[in-house]
C-alpha cells in the first residue's frame, strides 16, 4: 500500500522509515503539502501531512482524485486541515491527539531561560572574544510571577518546572487542571494574568476565540518588563501589535517558536532571498527576542512518539478501527469527486 509523507526533515526520516518503510510502500518528501504539490501524491492511499502542510478543499480534492483515502497528520493542531471538505470528499482523517509534553515544555522553558539571561546575546560576543558583561544582566525567576495561558498536559508540564524555580503561578484556561492547582497554580481571569506576570507562556490551541488572545489590549495590560514566549501557535499574537510594544522599549524580552505567516518560512532556508514578511524581519532586528523554527516539539521522545502514533493510525483506518485520534472516521460524507 502507498504511503506518502510531506514535509520529513532529515532527523525525521529514520523513524518513519523504520516504523512504515518495511510495511508499507514509504515515500519521504521534503516538499509541503499544497496546492502546487500535492499531485505528487497520485497513487498513494495515505498521506501523512505536517503541521505547515495546506490541506484545503482544493488539495484536499486533488489528493481524493489521485486515490487519496485517509490523511493522518503528524501533529496534535489541525487548523491547517478543512475537515468538513475531507468529511464530503470522503476521506478519513486522525492526527497525534497526544505526545511528550515535555519536548515542548522544556523548549519553552529553553527560550525563557535565553531570553532572561541574554545567552544568544553572550554567545555572539564571546564568539568574537568580548568577554564584557554590558548589558547581560537577567533577573531570578525564584520569587516571580509565572502565567501560563492554557493548562492543558503542555501547560502543566511548565507549570510544575515553573514550580521548580520558586515561582508564584498564575493560570487561565475555560477547564482548569486539577493536576495544575495541585501544584499550586491559583486560575485567576485573563486580564489578571496579563498584569500580573512576570513570564507569561502561551499553551492554549488557536482557534477562533484564542486567535490574537495577545493583541494590543492584552500587550497593554502586560508588566513593561514582563517577558512573553510562544511555543503554541503563531496565531495566538497579533504580531503587528507586538512589535509597536517593542518599539516602544516595553517588554524585557520575547521568545517565539510559532509565527502566524510561517506556512512556506519556517523549516526552509531562506539564507540567500529576500525576506519580503516585514513584521518577521523587524521581529528579528530586536537584540531581545528570540525566534526559532517550531522546533519545540522535535526531540526524540516526541517525534518518536508521534512516528509511533502515525502508525498505529494506519494500521487502525486499515482494520476499519477508530480511536482518540480520528478526526473524521471513514464513512463520514459522501464522496463529491
Amino acid at each position: 500500500m502507498g504511503v506518502v509523507a510531506y514535509g520529513v526533515t532529515a532527523d525525521e526520516r529514520p523513524l518513519l522509515e523504520r516504523a512504515l518503510g518495511k510495511e508499507y510502500d514509504l515515500r519521504c518528501l521534503d516538499l509541503v503539502l499544497n496546492r502546487d504539490t500535492a499531485a505528487t501524491a497520485e497513487g498513494r492511499r495515505v498521506v501523512c501531512s505536517s503541521v505547515n502542510d495546506v490541506l484545503d478543499k482544493e488539495v484536499l480534492r486533488i489528493l481524493a482524485d489521485g486515490g487519496t483515502e485517509f490523511v493522518t497528520q503528524r501533529a496534535t493542531g489541525y487548523n491547517n486541515i478543512d475537515l468538513a471538505a475531507a468529511r464530503a470528499l470522503g476521506l478519513t482523517v486522525a492526527r497525534v491527539s497526544w505526545y511528550s509534553p515535555y519536548a515542548v515544555a522544556e523548549f519553552a522553558w529553553a527560550l525563557a531561560l535565553a531570553v532572561n539571561r541574554r545567552i544568544p546575546r553572550a554567545v555572539a560576543r564571546t564568539r568574537d572574544f568580548d568577554f564584557r558583561l554590558d548589558g547581560l544582566m537577567g533577573r531570578d525567576f525564584h520569587g516571580r510571577t509565572a502565567g501560563i495561558l492554557g493548562t492543558g498536559k503542555i501547560g502543566t508540564a511548565f507549570a510544575r518546572i515553573a514550580a521548580g524555580f520558586g515561582m508564584r503561578l498564575l493560570g487561565y484556561d475555560v477547564t482548569p487542571s486539577d493536576g495544575c492547582r495541585a501544584l499550586g497554580v491559583k486560575y485567576v481571569e485573563r486580564d489578571r494574568l496579563f498584569a500580573e506576570s512576570d513570564l507569561l507562556s502561551l499553551h492554549a490551541p488557536l482557534m477562533p476565540d484564542t486567535h490574537h488572545i495577545v493583541d494590543a489590549p492584552a500587550l497593554a495590560l502586560m508588566k513593561d518588563d514582563a517577558i512573553l514566549i510562544n511555543t503554541s501557535r503563531g496565531g495566538l499574537v497579533d504580531a503587528h501589535a507586538l512589535v509597536e510594544n517593542l518599539l516602544a522599549g516595553r517588554l524585557l524580552g520575547v521568545g517565539l517558536d510559532v509565527y502566524e505567516e510561517e506556512v512556506g518560512v519556517f523549516f526552509f532556508d531562506k539564507s540567500l532571498e529576500v525576506m519580503t514578511d516585514d513584521t518577521l524581519a523587524r521581529l528579528m532586528t530586536f537584540g531581545n527576542v528570540l525566534v526559532t523554527s517550531h522546533q519545540g516539539y522535535f526531540s526524540q521522545d516526541a517525534v518518536g512518539q508521534i512516528v509511533e502514533t502515525t502508525a498505529r493510525n494506519i494500521a487502525d483506518y486499515l482494520a476499519g478501527r477508530t480511536s482518540d485520534n480520528t478526526l473524521v472516521p471513514s464513512g463520514a460524507g459522501e464522496t463529491g469527486r
